[in-house]
């Protein structure tokens, strides 16, 4: 069955991504039919489940990998600042929305939470103190604090230094302004409003392929997984925002944009608790430093967690290892994203990454006790009978080529748009969900370049420092967060 009527747009993946990106584009397109196809039977089931991630609200407040230290002990605060000036767009969506009544209660998704960083030895503290000077003028990370003495650590978070040794030399860092998100309400709350306004949301569809017709239309084949009924239909514009799963829809599309691009799987667990007595005297977010060779998702974090109203500490992640591309992806996915373009890429990323290979490796045959020992590192008290231990989502890191090492393995996010701007898709993970709003901007400026100028007051009225830095102007950083902190109810 093919649907003759073209649809203007179809948006694979009921995340985070589609569902900002379908929001952005009812409120400056609102005449444009707009069709959402989700695999499973509810939207923000991958990586968009609060499970599955942090929930961090990343905003480099607390995480280390966005200020690494050079080979001349300089740190460098521009990309920390950057990914800042980021979340701050994110949050003057969100805010534009609870204040127009389309989303609902802040409290559903997004809750004050302060962000910590937490190091232990002496060269370790040394850094944090650099890190901590060269933040703490910038206007976006105004109020953050510095402490390397226990007794003030132990008010700011208890659990970090209930009995640990006196002996060791410990700093923290701490900026109250922090938040955590839960990233599967907020998807649920855009996908209503994208629905309410007249969007269609088909969950139990999986998009087959996607093919580019002679009349420059997209045909999208979709199965209705309950009914096993195939169908087609034609779009204008297809976004693929299906996690993991992009990449080999991509490769389906024929773009050439795709070539060369390669996927590799890293999977993950967390520890998790609930008890009431524990989970009361910790109320931060905790980061501490990567260990050698780990990726950036992989850095170490005790994390306070409120979810569907329950709060309870997660610790994690512990990195593994699995084929599959989605959580509920195939053991087949990695196989099947081989091309004949992006074999080499893939190699000489392997002949790159032997500390992560080996990182990996050791990752994955750690016992329970080598993890509940990980966690006692950050929390001294911890008592394995007291955590449970959670399989959290896949995140697919981008292989790309390179002219001169052949291959390169990144831990961002990778926005691929085809050649007339009628088929983008994201690749990547971290900062993820916390830049979705940035990230859809951006695609909306490549996509449709002939559209945007008509449709940035719109915008500018939804973000109102679209197209400028805040961390230039601190009088004006410091009124736009205390705007967008009083309509979603946190503090300024």
């Amino acid at each position: 069955m093919v649907s003759r009527s073209p649809l203007d747009v179809v948006l694979i993946g009921g995340g985070i991504m589609s569902a900002t990106l379908g929001a952005m584009i009812q409120r400056v397109q609102p005449d444009w039919s707009i069709r959402i196809y989700e695999s499973l039977g509810d939207v923000a089931q991958e990586s968009s489940n609060p499970w599955n991630n942090a929930g961090t609200g990343h905003s480099a407040l607390c995480e280390l990998n966005y200020m690494p230290e050079g080979p001349d002990g300089s740190v460098d605060p521009s990309k920390a600042v950057s990914i800042n000036e980021q979340f701050q767009l994110s949050r003057q969506f969100w805010a534009s929305l609870v204040k127009a009544g389309d989303l609902p209660d802040p409290k559903n998704f997004i809750n004050a939470t302060p962000h910590m960083t937490f190091v232990r030895g002496r060269d370790n503290v040394d850094y944090l103190r650099r890190r901590y000077e060269a933040l703490k003028d910038q206007p976006l990370f105004a109020g953050i604090e510095f402490s390397d003495d226990p007794a003030v650590i132990a008010e700011w978070a208890p659990l970090l230094m209930k009995k640990r040794s006196p002996k060791q030399r410990v700093a923290a860092t701490r900026t109250v302004a922090g938040t955590d998100v839960d990233f599967g309400a907020l998807t649920r709350g855009l996908f209503d409003d994208v629905v309410g306004k007249g969007g269609q949301l088909m969950v139990n569809h999986r998009v087959r392929s996607i093919r580019r017709m002679k009349d420059g239309l997209w045909r999208v084949r979709v199965r209705h997984l309950v009914g096993s009924t195939p169908h087609e239909v034609t779009a204008r514009f297809v976004f693929v925002g299906a996690g993991g799963g992009a990449l080999h829809l991509l490769q389906k599309s024929g773009i050439p944009e795709i070539d060369g691009f390669g996927g590799f799987p890293i999977s993950g667990e967390f520890l998790r608790t609930t008890n009431p007595a524990i989970v009361a005297q910790h109320k931060a977010k905790v980061y501490g430093k990567a260990a050698v060779g780990a990726p950036p998702m992989s850095v170490p974090h005790l994390d306070a967690r409120m979810v569907d109203g329950e709060a309870s500490l997660l610790f994690g992640p512990y990195a593994g290892f699995s084929p599959k591309f989605l959580k509920h992806g195939s053991w087949f996915d990695l196989f099947a994203s081989i091309r004949p373009g992006n074999i080499v890429p893939m190699l000489a990323v392997a002949r790159d990454n032997f500390d992560l290979m080996k990182y990996l490796v050791g990752e994955l045959i750690a016992s329970r006790s080598d993890k509940v020992k990980a966690l006692r590192a950050f929390m001294p008290t911890a008592k394995s009978e007291d955590w449970e231990l959670i399989t959290a989502g896949q995140r697919v890191q981008v292989m790309k080529k390179d002219a001169s090492r052949g291959g390169v393995l990144q831990f961002g996010t990778e926005v691929v748009t085809g050649g007339d701007g009628s088929i983008a898709g994201l690749l990547g993970a971290s900062p993820g969900a916390s830049t979705a709003v940035p990230i859809m901007l951006k695609l909306l400026q490549q996509c449709f370049p002939e559209k945007y100028p008509a449709w940035e007051p719109q915008l500018k009225q939804l973000i109102p420092t679209l197209g400028t830095t805040l961390n230039d102007t601190p009088a004006r950083a410091k009124e736009t967060m205390a705007a967008t902190a009083e309509v979603l109810q946190l503090p300024a």
